[in-house]
């Protein structure tokens, strides 16, 4: 199933596609589909090669009017592809099955109607799954689907969907239709989509900057369609599309542009050219968040500039699947600023993304941005915080860097010239350089080059009058990734007013280079309350604050006017934390004294993660109970006090039930699920009435009547997901094993309800429970590595190891592991590295707690 950048590059050089035309058959049953692929490509004369598919049979195989032995040529995964000629004709005619794994084309059965829904979903290496395909992407071509569909069925592509014709009646009776698609404009196979079912849908249109008017479609099940809201889906794409095209100077470069909500989707979105597929948790059934809300919006202006960024232009091979998905997550919080009403678009960023790539940059497995990509499997696990939210930040900083305005044209030129190519991240930085006149290349190889963050910290000397009289940025780096790099950033000064709000009274923007730098336009001024480094955000770096400043934020973070600079010192807050810096429980009171100000969603998301996140893990051993009550306790008292129906409400309430232990606590959520206690404002809801069944199921509230009868009130995909979470966290030993069972011995969930189950099982008051299992996950993870594709294998790699049994015993067993693993393991190796790293971290940082009193207790 793998592919080497070697075996891609050789390819590239014998081989040039022109053209697909794929005959889909999805009348067939629920197991396989028929496909037939006819490929015209130029190669070698006297060469060979191969071309990959995914099959369950292959029928035959003709190359140039020559019938070549499918049991010769094909192993089910490549077919070999002897003697070409210049100019090459291929057919394959195969079954092909369909998956339920969210990988190559996914088939979902809708509990409510029946129906049976379809959705591709193809990168990194899956459009092999549908049909028979060069899989890289520089091998770009035109692709021309026909589809035969049962009839009441809609179905959608890359191409603007045609009216179908009427073809005969399958064997089971059912009617069927013709879908033929014009041919598509020259794109990398894991952009092509097929979307298709008896989705319903909403239409609108948009005119683009050339005039063209673009039709614009929202889609999503019949049994969701009630809580479809399109015109906010319609809103932002407009907002998107404007933005965009100013900025990019191109119009948008296809026919049309759909959205389609799909179930079981494993990420957030796919930017298949023109037909974007969705996350279906983002059609919201129920009250949800700000923090949610916003998610949506910058999805959705992700996957737009995509459409520029990765789709018309693409990238040459995986090594810059980072530029690709950085430059989308970059500019999806600049339109979101800039375009829509989600102003604190960056204030988010700083919260979700950096901390994403804080932590991941920590991990022993970080690795530079450019990343060495050998094979597909490469491809697979870098799919992470350095690829999407490192990228992005210092993508952030190149734009500082080189100015906004000189960042813009370059990205104009950019595609200007590659449109409808492919790339390599030399051809943007080229185009930076001409725009802006700095020499890039040392900043592309102290930043893109090397891993591991930089650590600010201020060092000022202060005369009696409480003046500066001088003032020096010191840079550090870990001694694994020592780089000392370039940083464009800004230095905010903030004082108390006579309102007892932080306010800004002046901002120092500069250039950071080195161990130590001076900042002589400082010199001279008072002393603030607090001094911000890398004030605005601009810079990729962890920072510190000096003695004064952390006992002003300590004492007044609630008291910032605004909500970035507040949320900088959280992230600083948080970095120190989990460095062990400071103890687990002066955070936690940190959090419980001042998330209720928080007026960000996403950042009271964040804070009530990363509190649950050091209650489970960074708290002393000795103390972990007792904080937890606490802290629970503290939380209803949150939700008690802030206004009826609130954003702050919802959020409180939900971390509540996620963590409620005690009695009292398991008594309230009892009380809200049955309506014997009312919280003022709380609509309790479908989705949140699933939480509290969690909530009590966990503390041995309920059990599996419980929640069969909950499943009966609600017996809809999400309600399915719901029940199979609830089901694995009973907690005794024999639905622990019954869960067990069902995830790894059996292995035949679905993605979505496999992830639903992986949480369950792990969610637990009584850790002993788990005890069982730590040997056999290691037993275990080899096979199902082997086994299984990567989507779900990873779900229980990363989701069923026993992180909760934070003890030197869970390393030890892990380092054992470790050695045992062959050397072609490189990423399970990884996963398994980054989770030995969690543990060994809570370890750090229950070890710096325990010191919290000053002395062992």
């Amino acid at each position: 199933m793998n592919l080497t950048r070697a075996e891609a590059r050789e390819r590239a050089e014998l081989i040039n596609v022109e053209s697909y035309d794929v005959s889909l058959d999805l009348t067939r049953g629920g197991e396989v589909f028929g496909s037939t692929t006819t490929v015209k490509f130029t190669a070698s004369p006297g060469s060979a090669s191969f071309i990959d598919a995914v099959t369950r049979t292959v029928h035959s195989v003709t190359l140039n009017g020559r019938s070549l032995d499918p049991a010769t040529v094909s192993d089910g995964v490549r077919i070999q592809l002897p003697g070409l000629a210049e100019q090459n004709e291929l057919t394959i005619v195969a079954d092909m099955p369909y998956m339920n794994t969210g990988e190559g084309l996914h088939r979902f059965v809708d509990p409510v109607d029946g129906e049976a829904y379809l959705y591709t979903q193809f990168e990194v290496p899956d459009s092999r799954r549908m049909f028979t395909v060069f899989e890289q992407p520089d091998l770009k071509a035109t692709f021309a689907f026909t589809v035969t569909a049962p009839s009441h069925w809609d179905v959608i592509s890359n191409s603007p969907t045609p009216e179908p014709s009427e073809a005969p009646p399958a064997e089971d009776g059912t009617a069927r239709s013709v879908w033929t698609f014009a041919p598509t404009p020259r794109l990398s196979s894991y952009v092509t989509a097929l979307i298709a079912g008896p989705y319903q849908s909403v239409r609108s249109e948009v005119t683009s900057s050339d005039g063209r008017v673009i039709p614009l479609g929202v889609f999503a099940r019949k049994s969701l369609m009630q809580y479809l809201d399109a015109d906010n889906i319609f809103e932002l794409t407009r907002q998107g599309f404007g933005f965009f095209e100013a900025q990019f100077g191109c119009p948008y470069p296809f026919e049309k542009y759909d959205q389609l909500f799909v179930p079981e989707f494993n990420a957030g979105a796919m930017e298949n050219a023109g037909a974007v597929t969705i996350l279906e948790g983002y059609v919201f059934r129920s009250k949800v968040t700000g923090a949610q809300i916003e998610r949506r919006a910058i999805t959705v202006l992700h996957e737009l500039a995509h459409m520029w960024f990765g789709d018309l232009v693409t990238m040459r091979w995986w090594n810059d699947l980072w530029l690709n998905e950085s430059f989308a997550e970059y500019m999806s919080h600049l339109a979101a600023v800039e375009a829509t009403s989600f102003t604190s678009a960056w204030t988010t960023f700083a919260s979700v993304e950096k901390s994403w790539a804080y932590r991941q940059d920590q991990l022993p497995t970080t690795h530079p941005i450019f990343a060495e990509i050998n094979d597909l499997q490469d491809v697979e696990v870098n799919f992470d915080g350095i690829t999407y939210a490192k990228g992005a930040s210092v993508l952030r900083q190149l734009v500082a860097w080189v100015g906004p305005e000189q960042f813009m044209a370059g990205v104009r030129e950019y595609f200007a010239k590659h449109s409808w190519q492919n790339t390599e991240l030399r051809d943007l930085l080229v185009e930076l350089e001409k725009a802006s006149g700095r020499d890039l290349d040392d900043w592309g190889r102290q930043w893109l080059e090397t891993a591991g963050v930089n650590t600010l910290r201020p060092e000022l000397d202060v005369d009696p009058d409480g003046k500066l009289r001088s003032f020096a940025i010191l840079q550090s780096a870990v001694p694994e990734w020592p780089t000392i790099r370039p940083h464009r950033l800004a230095v905010g000064f903030y004082d108390l007013n006579s309102a007892g709000k932080l306010e800004r009274v002046h901002r120092e923007e500069l250039d950071v280079d080195g161990e130590r730098t001076e900042v002589p336009g400082l010199a001279g001024l008072a002393r603030p309350d607090l001094i911000l480094i890398n004030d605005d955000d601009l810079a990729y770096a962890k920072v510190r604050l000096d003695p004064k400043s952390l006992a002003t934020a300590t004492a007044h973070l609630k008291d910032f006017d605004q909500s970035l600079p507040r949320t900088l010192v959280w992230n600083s807050a948080w970095d120190a934390a989990r460095d062990g810096e400071t103890p687990a429980r002066t955070y936690v009171e940190l959090i419980l004294s001042n998330v209720a100000a928080e007026t960000d969603s996403s950042v009271i998301l964040v804070q009530l993660r990363q509190l649950a996140t050091t209650l489970n893990f960074y708290v002393a051993e000795e103390h972990r109970e007792a904080t937890a009550v606490a802290a629970v306790d503290r939380l209803w008292d949150l939700a008690s006090d802030v206004p009826g129906g609130s954003d702050a409400q919802l959020q409180f309430i939900k971390s509540f039930a996620l963590l409620a232990r005690s009695a009292s606590q398991l008594d309230r959520v009892a009380g809200l699920l049955d309506g014997s206690l009312v919280l003022d404002g709380l609509a309790v809801d479908q989705d949140l009435r699933w939480e509290f069944v969690a909530s009590l199921v966990a503390g041995a509230r309920m059990g599996q009547e419980g929640i069969d009868a909950e499943l009966e009130r609600d017996n809809t995909s999400s309600g399915q997901n719901a029940a199979a979470l609830a089901k694995a966290a009973i907690p005794t030993p024999e639905a622990k094993a019954a869960a067990w069972e069902s995830i790894v011995v059996k292995g035949n969930l679905s993605n979505a309800l496999q992830g639903s189950a992986v949480t369950g099982f792990m969610r637990v008051l009584d850790r002993s429970l788990l005890e069982p299992y730590s040997e056999k996950y290691f037993a275990a993870v080899p096979g199902i590595v082997a086994t299984r594709t990567h989507a779900l294998a990873q779900q229980i790699v990363v989701g069923l190891y026993p992180a909760l049994l934070t003890t030197q015993a869970t390393i030890d067993r892990t380092d054992g592991f470790l050695a045992s693993l062959p050397g072609e393991s490189a990423a399970l190796r990884r996963m398994m590295l980054e989770n030995r790293d969690g543990v060994a971290r809570a370890l750090r940082a229950r070890a710096a707690d325990v010191l919290r009193d000053g002395s062992p207790q």
